[in-house]
């Protein structure tokens, strides 16, 4: 039994070898200027004597971690999974690790986690609805650290960000309401503090401009994306003596919980109100009824998130704009026709 099998160093496993440190350090970091039977000796001897390279310390090297950092806000709804599915589907065909951490949109957390990561601890960073990206971008630009937005409006001109085309996504839907007869519709908003949040809310409104509709503010109840806000926003819209025939929620996760409401008060849906929501995760197909919602491509998201950062690691010079995807309306049961009164 190797007692000193922890620790074991690349010196060692080089003079083992027969090779140079710059041919393990090479092999370690899958450059491809090494000739086949070497890399096959060189993984062989590590193999043999139970080495395990330190992540960080190949990036203080010069070389690469072979690992993505991956700042989500929380893990508690289908839309961060399908994201995470699709970076996670790209990395694995690349051979590259992921390091996660979720910031439950804290500030502090979210530039502490970053000022940790470009230290070496990754290769690039991808950020999901991050909070206050301008607090660290600067500073990432500074040093060339690689990262890519997603679901963010990004930050100027070069911010490589990608997301979808929310204020046409609430524009569509709202006006798909409109169409099914209902013209009195509560909205349940996002973090206001987020563009995609507030792209949704301007759709709406845009929509009731174009159908000569008054926009009312108290129909409109601000929430957080969390589940509890789908829940309180429908029941302030129910304790109103002319409630709407519709709510339109910002996510499906609050659009769940405004249905919860709704039949909590001994109506139905649709039959008596309409509920609307935003992403399309996998959960909306599986309610009863199933939830009418403007469908994001989640996992196609992380996917073109994952290949810019990879084509910004091939060239750091490379210039990125914002990428927006397309949203659709996908009809399911939970809208209907307003009823004659």
């Amino acid at each position: 039994m190797n007692k000193r099998k922890d620790k074991i160093t690349i010196v060692e496993v080089a003079a083992e070898a027969g090779v140079s440190f710059g041919t393990v350090s090479r092999v370690i970091n899958n450059d491809v200027h090494v000739k086949p039977q070497t890399r096959e000796r060189v993984l062989e001897t590590m193999r043999r004597l139970n080495f395990v390279a330190n992540r960080q310390a190949r990036s203080l090297a010069g070389g690469r971690t072979n690992t993505i950092g991956l700042l989500v806000p929380d893990l508690g709804t289908g839309y961060i999974g399908e994201i995470i599915r699709g970076i996670d589907a790209e990395l694995g065909d690349a051979g590259y690790d992921l390091m996660l951490y979720t910031t439950h949109r804290t500030a502090t957390k979210e530039a502490g986690y970053v000022s940790n990561l470009v230290q070496g601890m990754v290769d690039g960073l991808i950020l999901v609805l991050p909070r206050n990206p301008s607090d660290y971008i600067g500073s990432m630009t500074q040093r060339n650290f690689p990262f890519v937005l997603i679901d963010h409006q990004g930050t100027g001109e070069d911010c490589p960000a990608i997301g979808s085309t929310n204020w046409q996504g609430a524009f569509n839907a709202t006006n798909y309401l409109i169409k099914l007869g209902h013209k009195r519709i509560g909205f349940i908003t996002g973090w206001l503090d987020l563009g995609a949040a507030v792209d949704r809310l301007e759709g709406f409104k845009a929509a009731l401009r174009t159908n000569k509709i008054p926009f009312i503010q108290d129909l409109v109840y601000e929430g957080t994306f969390a589940q509890l806000d789908g829940y309180t926003g429908a029941s302030r819209f129910l304790d109103m003596k002319k409630p709407p025939t519709a709510i339109f929620a910002s996510n499906d996760v609050m659009a769940m919980a405004a249905m919860d409401a709704v039949r909590e008060r001994g109506l139905r849906v649709p039959e008596d109100i309409s509920v609307m929501g935003f992403d399309d995760i996998p959960q909306a197909s599986l309610v009863r009824p199933s939830l009418t919602t403007v469908r994001q491509p989640l996992e196609q998201m992380g996917r073109i998130a994952t290949q810019v950062l990879f084509d910004i690691l091939k060239n750091p010079n490379l210039k990125h704009n914002r990428i927006e995807l397309p949203t659709e309306i996908i009809i399911r049961n939970s809208t209907a026709k307003l009823r004659k009164a």
